[in-house]
């Protein structure tokens, strides 16, 4: 079957800047500066200006790099840490991987964690807190951070889906401790491959990161202890310094489609969108455009059927309720969700008439 509207175009984004792309790699490629070499530590200080931070790190993806915060921090056995369910598996799984526990609690109708449910959550063993900015929408952090300071606990950001998202001005990943972007070749700024980055502006905790990324080494010989090797690839960091000159121009866009999307879509009375463009405390970069709908798998296929690919995601199983022993929490909220939520159409490369055909088609499904 044809596809009128993609869901993700990579070939596509390649194509448009393929030019720029095949002279960075060019260059990198003849000066054979293949591992951590000058064009990583250039991505790492422009991204930490970017988002606001002291310092960043370039990791091999997200979850190495959150897993690794983690571990710089001191979390470990015996410690808990809040997170949220409604979220990509990694979130949980990197307090797994530490030796801590995931301390689940539910979302609010704005899909992220919901702030007022966390101070219950918290116990002797609470360590720390990982909210998780879905779909580039940040939690509400100043009340976050206030619980956190009431309580000493640390906030590591999960910023996997919000390069350049804020709230109050502030960027995430700039709120806490520090945070976790992904690279992942579908996100707002992606790769050729897997990639991630950590922000901070704890110099030691940026240091600690940058020794754990690299096997624990702190020269060329000597080793501070125990290390992975989790090292962004130098050519993917060039790759991603040149893409990200553009990322202030692709959030633009996706904020003016969403909007398009908001307009279509305000009178669809089985459908609820997301919060919308409008200058409120939230700056949301539009990760995903992301719905709830009635009779969700129907749609998807009605969809399907005129060339229209969404993503289900997550779901339809809630992530405690998957074999990881986590089936012990009542999350109504995020277990409604997972039936609801359909993720429509929205990349760098989206065009408004596709929009206009996307929510056509979803008016037609339930006139």
């Amino acid at each position: 079957m044809d596809v009128s509207v993609r869901f993700w175009e990579p070939g596509k984004e390649f194509q448009r800047i393929e030019q720029e792309v095949m002279a960075t790699m060019r260059d990198v490629l003849s000066k054979g500066d293949l591992i951590m070499r000058e064009q990583m530590v250039d991505f790492e200080r422009n991204l930490a200006a970017f988002v606001g931070t002291a310092d960043a790190v370039g990791v091999s993806n997200c979850t190495d790099g959150m897993r690794l915060l983690l571990e710089a921090a001191g979390i470990g056995p015996g410690d808990e840490v809040i997170t949220v369910s409604h979220t990509f598996m990694a979130t949980m799984a990197v307090v797994h991987q530490v030796g801590a526990t995931p301390v689940l609690v539910d979302v609010g109708d704005d899909h992220v964690m919901n702030v007022d449910l966390v101070e219950k959550a918290i116990t002797r063993r609470t360590k720390a807190i990982m909210p998780v900015h879905l779909n580039g929408r940040l939690v509400v952090m100043d009340r976050l951070m206030e619980i956190a300071h009431k309580h000493d606990l640390l906030v590591i950001e999960d910023s996997a889906q919000a390069l350049g998202g804020a709230y109050l001005g502030v960027r995430g990943g700039a709120w806490g401790l520090a945070g976790a972007f992904s690279f992942y070749p579908a996100k707002l700024l992606g790769a050729y491959g897997d990639a991630g980055a950590i922000v901070t502006s704890d110099t030691q905790l940026a240091n600690r990161v940058r020794e754990l990324r690299d096997h624990g080494r702190i020269s060329k010989t000597g080793y501070s202890g125990w290390g992975w090797n989790c090292r962004l690839d130098n050519l993917q960091a060039a790759v991603l310094d040149l893409k990200l000159k553009k990322v202030p121009d692709w959030i633009n866009q996706r904020r003016r489609l969403a909007a398009i999307y908001d307009e279509e879509l305000a009178d669809v009375g089985r459908i609820k969108r997301p919060a919308g463009p409008d200058g409120g405390p939230h700056f949301d970069i539009y990760q995903n455009y992301v719905i709830e709908a009635d009779r969700r798998d129907e749609l998807v296929a009605h969809l399907a059927a005129r060339g229209i690919e969404t993503l289900v995601s997550p779901g339809p199983i809630p992530n405690h309720k998957q074999p990881v022993g986590l089936d012990h929490f009542h999350l109504p909220k995020t277990e409604d969700l997972c039936t609801r939520v359909l993720s429509l159409p929205l990349n760098n490369e989206l065009d408004e008439e596709q929009v206009l055909e996307v929510a056509a088609g979803i008016k037609g499904f339930y006139s």
